[in-house]
């Protein structure tokens, strides 16, 4: 079953921006689910129509088989949402604010559950400070707690992590891991790609307002995903055109140590890594050294939206 299913949807905006085309997504119930793209790319404006701030153009979105715009009430009860955007009341504390927040979805103040969440954000040592005492980091765990304290079936983190330091970043994600475990949907929007690679089972990719991509990440990483083997010679090669004749096969390229020879869309790069080495050795001799670097998701992404990808040596 699906968890979201997005169909068709368009969004053009008064002054003829258009935001997204025709943009088509399945997201699976229970799954940790990456939503990627370059800034400009319509995630945001996606987002708002999820989160009903903003009305689309055409198109239909289905949350857990109830139609987003036709059972608006049922369905926001149904979705947290963590905004880019920080704005609290200054005046109340973490554990009030929680409360009223409990109160426009409908529920009744569950403060055990309010309780825990200030816990597990470590924000218990501060319940009693005002809103606007709370450091921009604590601020940023405090919009995850209001969008998990009416418990939701689907959990949209927009930069959740943005402004939130490396160790408590990392206790954020073991969080969000046991809710993804405990059957919660996670749509996540992030920047740091190795974070979306760890954590996510499936991703999109959106460009223009446009989907590029959208599968599970393991099936991405296998189909679209490259390994290189890099030779280091301690200077920057000379290519002829007979080098690059009989290294054709391998798209060789030179860098600043040596060269760099594609392998293949392979985990590993080990079937043609032998073959490609010793091709390599006839034309310029042994190199001081040499390995294999599988491409991660950031040189997927960057590849899939055509942006200028990073040196592989």
């Amino acid at each position: 079953m699906t968890a979201l299913e997005i169909t068709g949807l368009n969004k053009v905006y008064d002054n003829g921006n258009v935001a997204l085309h025709d943009v088509s997504l399945s997201v699976p119930k229970g799954s940790f689910f990456a939503l990627l793209g370059p800034n400009g790319a319509g995630k945001s404006t996606l987002i708002n129509i999820l989160a009903d701030t903003v009305r689309p153009s055409g198109g239909s979105t289905c949350l857990l088989g109830h139609d987003l715009f036709e059972e608006r009430n049922w369905c926001k009860r149904q979705v947290g949402v963590v905004p880019q955007e920080v704005a609290f009341d200054p005046f109340f504390t973490p554990r009030e604010v929680l409360a009223f927040t409990s109160g426009l979805f409908g529920c009744k103040p569950d403060y055990a559950w309010i309780d825990e969440l200030l816990d597990r954000l470590e924000l218990s040592a501060h319940v009693g400070k005002n809103t606007r005492q709370l450091s921009g980091g604590m601020r940023r765990r405090l919009l995850v707690a209001q969008a998990l304290v009416h418990k939701p079936k689907l959990v949209i983190l927009d930069e959740p992590t943005a402004g939130v330091d490396v160790e408590l970043r990392r206790r954020l994600w073991d969080f969000m891991r046991e809710l993804n475990a405990a059957g919660t949907t996670i749509l996540l929007t992030t920047h740091y790609l190795d974070e979306a690679e760890e954590l996510c089972d499936h991703v999109a990719i959106i460009d223009q307002g446009r989907v590029i991509k959208a599968q599970p990440m393991h099936e991405l990483m296998q189909q679209v995903g490259s390994s290189y083997l890099w030779m280091n010679y301690g200077k920057q090669l000379t290519l002829s055109e007979e080098d690059k004749l009989a290294l054709y096969a391998y798209k060789p390229r030179a860098t600043d140590t040596g060269i760099c020879l594609e392998l293949g869309r392979s985990t590993d790069g080990q079937s043609t890594f032998h073959i490609a080495y010793q091709a390599a050795v006839e034309r310029f001799g042994p190199p001081h050294d040499a390995g294999v670097r599988s491409e991660d998701l950031e040189d997927v992404f960057l590849r899939l939206t055509k942006k200028k990808s990073r040196e592989i040596a």
